[in-house]
Parts: C-alpha cells; sequence; structure tokens
C-alpha cells in the first residue's frame, strides 16, 4: 500500500521473532524481566524491549537481527550510522524499485473459510 511513498514507510521489526525466555543462572525463567503476573514485562524486560526495537529501526531490510538475548547490556544499543543516519526503510536499504509486490499476495484462506470459523465461534461461544 505504501510501497512507491517517499514520504512515509511501514517496516516490521522481526525482533521478537526468535526470543527465546530468559533464564537465570540455575537456568530457570529469570522472573526479574517479567511484572507480578507473570505475563507483562517488567520495567528491566520492557527496557530490553525497547533497546531490540531502536537496534531493529537502525537495521537494514533484510539485516533484521530477529532475537533478543536479554543481557541488560547498555552497550549493545547502537547509535545511528554517520553514512545513514535515518531509520531503515526498504527504499533505504536498497529495495525502492525491487520487484517485490506486497499488493498482489493472494490470501492462502478462503473468503468462505473465515465465515465459517467466525459462525461456528458465535456457536460454540453461546453454548
Amino acid at each position: 500500500r505504501y510501497e512507491q511513498r517517499e514520504d512515509f514507510a511501514v517496516v516490521m521489526q522481526p525482533f521478537f521473532r526468535n526470543t527465546l525466555l530468559p533464564l537465570d543462572s540455575t537456568s530457570k525463567p529469570d522472573m526479574s524481566f517479567f511484572a507480578a503476573d507473570c505475563f507483562h514485562f517488567s520495567v528491566r524486560g520492557y527496557a530490553e524491549m525497547a533497546m531490540a526495537l531502536w537496534n531493529n529501526m537502525l537495521e537494514p531490510v533484510g539485516e533484521k537481527q530477529t532475537y533478543n538475548n536479554f543481557t541488560h547490556d547498555r552497550s549493545k544499543l547502537r547509535c545511528p550510522n554517520p553514512e545513514k543516519p535515518f531509520l531503515s526503510t526498504r527504499r533505504s536499504s536498497g529495495f525502492g524499485n525491487s520487484d517485490l509486490n506486497v499488493e498482489k499476495t493472494e490470501s492462502s484462506v478462503p473468503y468462505w473459510a473465515v465465515i465459517v470459523t467466525a459462525v461456528a465461534g458465535v456457536l460454540v461461544g453461546s453454548l
């Protein structure tokens, strides 16, 4: 949708795709990264995610890190490259006029399957 725009871009940041649960010294989940509900992140966890997101935004498309190592080390926070002092997009990463046609991809799920699933969900939910 925005592929041809020069003033706007949408870029997926995959830093959380292959992230593993952080472990403590006893190989158990490190709870210091999580809030009391054991689901949401703590301040420390959000700081790690923020650093990973920032680093991902500076990495060129096609070379983005797909994991977060949870090391709580501020030295892993990257600064913009002086030659490219901007956030990386497809266009700034050299894919501006590629033959990739994102708009024309056909869904692998037939439209009727979505309708049937929605109706079945409503019926099961009402039971």
